[in-house]
């Protein structure tokens, strides 16, 4: 039976639920299709904390370098742990109610750690940049304190953005008849489209968060990589020019396992209103699931002091 909803007046309306979707269309699949999601959250979570506990325990690795990609490995955590009950409560046991409230919170914390991402990747290209352009004052540019700083005014930024929205998704008049998500979790832009009610101010702030966040945090790292593309292209010796850059590529290949699913769902959103509702399902996993997957790999494949850090922690050595 349907859990009850309340009204709180005769002209002033907000459910006591939602109603989620799994994979649109594969409901009757949905025991095999939650191998796979199991399967990527279980490494998402795995490869993230080997990573951390990797850091920690290994002393060479106590580098800006390699902070940032705590950094990195947290907010994936973060993200995974945010989506993880809901879409497995779906696929597990087909049960797909969410609370109002704790959709609203899921919606904050999902958005939060998107943002904490960018900004870290952001981070991470500054690192690269003072790495390959001022090497001899890399370790003077970010110290301890410099990192904490910039560690603390992600988390600020962040919270800051997107703290006005669960209260702007709250004062709107929703519908009785609209309950339906399009996903297995909360997204701004998809609960605020159950609203009766003017989102003008909802879709305007919400654009303005993209842009300020995202959209800033993309065009600098862009710029930054512009500077180093410069500053290798100086370098005399061609060898070098490609030890220079390998430096960068697990960072290269982050951002746009981030950006290019960023991009995919905005333009969905925006321009994708008439597609099969499974195509907007599946670019929102592959923007959710797929990053946090990928970014343990990508690090342990292309840099050998964390795949040889990642060892020791299975292994159960000491400290390295």
């Amino acid at each position: 039976m349907l859990p009850s909803q309340a009204f709180i007046n005769i002209s002033f309306f907000q459910p006591q639920f939602f109603l989620m979707t799994g994979i649109p269309g594969l409901e009757a699949a949905h025991g095999w299709i939650s191998i796979p999601f199991s399967s990527m959250y279980a490494v998402a979570l795995t490869g993230n904390c080997l990573i951390l506990l990797a850091v920690k325990r290994t002393h060479g690795l106590h580098q800006p370098m390699y902070y940032f990609l705590s950094m990195l490995a947290l907010s994936d955590v973060g993200l995974s742990l945010s989506t993880l009950p809901s879409t497995l409560a779906v696929l597990w046991f087909d049960y797909r109610f969410i609370d109002f409230h704790a959709c609203l919170l899921q919606m904050f914390f999902l958005h939060f750690f998107s943002v904490v991402e960018s900004s870290v990747l952001l981070a991470m290209s500054f690192d690269r940049f003072v790495a390959i352009s001022n090497p001899l004052r890399y370790a003077s540019v970010l110290t301890n304190n410099v990192i904490i700083r910039i560690g603390v005014a992600i988390t600020t930024r962040a919270t800051l953005s997107l703290l006005p929205l669960p209260f702007l998704l709250k004062r709107l008049n929703y519908c009785p008849g609209k309950i339906l998500l399009s996903h297995s979790f909360c997204f701004h832009a998809d609960v605020m489209k159950l609203a009766c009610a003017d989102i003008t101010v909802n879709i305007l702030y919400g654009l303005f968060v993209v842009l300020s966040t995202v959209g800033i945090d993309s065009l600098f790292i862009v710029m930054s990589y512009s500077l180093i593309l410069q500053t290798v292209m100086g370098l005399a010796s061609p060898r070098e020019r490609v030890r220079t850059l390998n430096t960068c590529v697990s960072h290269i290949f982050a951002v746009l396992v981030f950006y290019i699913p960023v991009v995919g769902v905005s333009m969905i959103h925006r321009f994708g209103k008439h597609l099969p509702h499974i195509v907007h399902a599946l670019v929102a996993y592959v923007y959710l699931v797929v990053p946090p997957v990928l970014n343990p790999i990508i690090y342990s494949v292309k840099s050998k002091p964390i795949r040889g850090a990642m060892f020791r922690v299975l292994s159960g050595k000491g400290q390295g």
